[in-house]
């Protein structure tokens, strides 16, 4: 048979986010195709500063975009919606399905980015199947962190494929659908060629815990807790956002939400009948009048970001409230790998104000919304796929994934980002790598990871930035000297003497011993400028300089 079966990542395998899975089926080279999620990730200052977000390279989808049939979104995550609309175009604007909650928000995210938000279909949950040329995909509900997650049914001439997305098995998730173990045996009956698997909380020994066991501990923190309570979670995590406000209400508080993300997911669940009630809160204007002993505070900025509640807070005044020493901040949450440094420098503002700050080291407060090793287990039994396929993870949690899988007898291997595996015999071969990289949003701009601009902005954070300018005059002649113009760099080094000085001096002397063969090429004059400046900078402070060099030529 020429026909076959295949699957490339080319987000989310090999790190956690950023989230987008081909699958594939028909003759080598000509497979019909559909994309399982779209996400984004998010920048930080060490790697890609001044980027706003990160989105996975689409270069391979785009060149193939007239074989995409369609896009399937598993859940409203970011790392799994976040880029729909930024790279719809680009995809060949093929359709879209996700269930309502998703979808509500899948298609704000369109309009946010002038796309046609009716190019997303709301789909049922199973029995119900979508055509997409020849694969049938349904909808399996299944229990995470934010309402109406779905696991992937695809169906295929070469078997059927089950794609969990991301999951937890919890049976009792306070908002949002159970899982329920007899669904998925049921979608898996038929037989299963293929599992993709989440894989982010392999290492985690311990059975999954249930949404529903924290409220006991949230409300006993809250009543027993001094002056104004803080607590911040993720904005999607509907479930959590109720546990907590519940909390308050209970310890006799006003609830206050603050952060447009957080309200924005519950007008989503309550719009889509996910949240049938939410206890009552008050508006930030009305919190800042009520006796902080008495108020509770649900805020955004889980993961340390600079602009979310959490961190204003920590800097001074938000929205006409501030903390103060005997207040209690609480992290219901856990914090995503990468984003330790901006929680820290939370934890710390924090501090030395004289608030008191319980984060999620007790594991008291926050349950993690992916699968433990043993529910990873139970999923592998409740399936019993011919082929495991671990996805959504660092290399490290896939490859342990694999190991996971191998010794519990299934076939298994691991594809990172780029790599497509053939699924259609009775274990997965590597068929090709595809060349990937990232997409950074900069600004209102998409640009290439290999472009540059951000290695060029990480090479003048490092050591800084030199303009030179020199003019040329109609004979050929400097007119004048070089003058030079710093940006990031002291103004003295060794010698005492203004860095800027000291380099025009031997600028200068350089363009005294140029003769007319350099005067007169650009790239030579150009070359000799930036060597003298950078060895200088050197010899003075330590550091050679991005250097950019203007040479203007009258007539």
């Amino acid at each position: 048979m020429n026909d076959r079966l295949i699957y490339l990542p080319l987000g989310g395998a090999g790190e956690v986010g950023m989230n987008a899975y081909v699958f594939g089926y028909g003759p080598k080279g000509k497979e019909r195709l559909i994309l399982v999620d779209i996400g984004v990730t998010f920048p930080d200052m060490d790697s890609s500063p001044g980027v706003d977000l990160i989105f996975p390279d689409i270069s391979w989808l785009e060149a193939n975009r007239d074989r995409l049939e369609a896009v399937f979104i598993t859940h409203a995550h970011e790392d799994h919606v976040g880029a729909l609309g930024h790279l719809y175009t680009r995809l060949g604007q093929p359709p879209v399905y996700a269930r309502a909650f998703t979808g509500h928000l899948a298609r704000l995210k369109m309009e946010e980015q002038g796309q046609d938000p009716a190019r997303v279909s709301i789909a049922e949950p199973m029995p119900e199947m979508v055509e997409a040329g020849p694969f049938r995909v349904g909808f399996l509900p299944i229990s995470h962190s934010i309402p109406e997650s779905a696991g992937m049914v695809i169906d295929t001439p070469a078997g059927r494929v089950m794609h969990t997305a991301d999951f937890k098995i919890d049976v009792t998730p306070v908002v949002g659908e159970a899982f329920d173990p007899a669904a998925w045996e049921a979608a898996a009956a038929p037989g299963v060629q293929a599992l993709l698997c989440d894989s982010t909380n392999v290492f985690v020994e311990r059975p999954g815990r249930s949404e529903a066991s924290l409220a006991s501990n949230l409300e006993s923190l809250v009543a027993g807790a001094g002056g104004m309570v803080v607590a911040t979670t993720f904005a999607s995590n509907v479930a959590r956002l109720k546990t907590l406000a519940e909390a308050g209400v209970r310890a006799g508080r006003s609830v206050c939400l603050m952060g447009r993300a957080m309200r924005r997911m519950l007008e989503a669940a309550l719009e889509t009948g996910v949240l049938e009630d939410f206890p009552p809160t008050v508006s930030p204007e009305d919190a800042a009048g009520v006796p902080r002993e008495n108020l509770m505070l649900v805020v955004t900025g889980s993961q340390g970001e600079r602009r979310a509640a959490s961190a204003q807070l920590a800097r001074g005044k938000y929205q006409g409230i501030e903390l103060k020493a005997g207040d209690t901040f609480l992290f219901s949450s856990k914090t995503i790998p990468g984003n330790e440094r901006g929680v820290l420098r939370i934890i710390n503002q924090l501090s030395e104000i004289g608030v008191d700050v319980i984060d999620d080291a007790t594991d008291r407060y926050h349950v993690s919304g992916h699968a433990n090793r043993p529910d990873l287990e139970r999923m592998h039994d409740i399936v019993k796929p011919k082929m495991v396929i671990p996805m959504h993870g660092e290399h490290r949690m896939l490859r342990e994934h694999m190991k996971l899988a191998k010794s519990r007898g299934y076939a298994s291997a691991i594809a990172p980002n780029g790599t497509m595996l053939d699924l259609t015999g009775d274990a997965p071969q590597v068929a090709e790598h595809v060349e990937t990289s990232r997409i950074y949003l900069d600004g209102t701009a998409q640009i290439g990871a290999l472009d540059g601009v951000v290695r060029d902005r990480i090479r003048m954070a490092l050591n800084g930035h030199a303009l030179v300018t020199l003019i040329i005059d109609e004979d050929g002649d400097p007119l004048g000297e070089p003058w030079c113009e710093l940006s990031g760099l002291r103004e003295s080094g060794r010698s005492r003497a203004d860095l800027a000085e000291v380099i025009e001096g031997d600028l200068a002397q350089f363009m005294g011993r140029a003769g007319k063969k350099v005067l007169g090429d650009d790239d030579k004059l150009e070359d000799g400028l930036r060597r003298i400046v950078r060895n200088t900078a050197f010899n003075e402070i330590g550091k050679k300089p991005e250097v950019t060099v203007v040479i203007s030529r009258l007539g």
